[in-house]
């Protein structure tokens, strides 16, 4: 969990989680519309998604692979 590899990974999931959620709140009820975006409520959600994947990430470190941020042996 300590090295730099374990963050990269665990940043890229965050953010990844970060875009998903964004995507399903803004697209979920009527499609798409910029006009109508909630931004505060969806950004809130967003980041709450971002931040337990990387808390996900650190409690997976001690069961997967040094330095992955996997539960999966091997994965990559």
């Amino acid at each position: 969990m300590l090295t730099a590899q374990f963050w990269a990974g665990a940043t890229d999931r965050a953010v990844k989680s970060f875009a998903q959620s964004l995507i399903l709140l803004w697209t979920a009820d009527q499609g798409f519309n910029v006009l109508e975006i909630a931004v505060g409520p969806t950004f809130g959600v967003a980041v709450g998604a971002a931040a337990l994947s990387l808390l996900t990430s650190i409690v997976s470190a001690p069961v997967g692979d040094r330095g992955s941020t996997s539960l999966i042996p091997d994965a990559r």
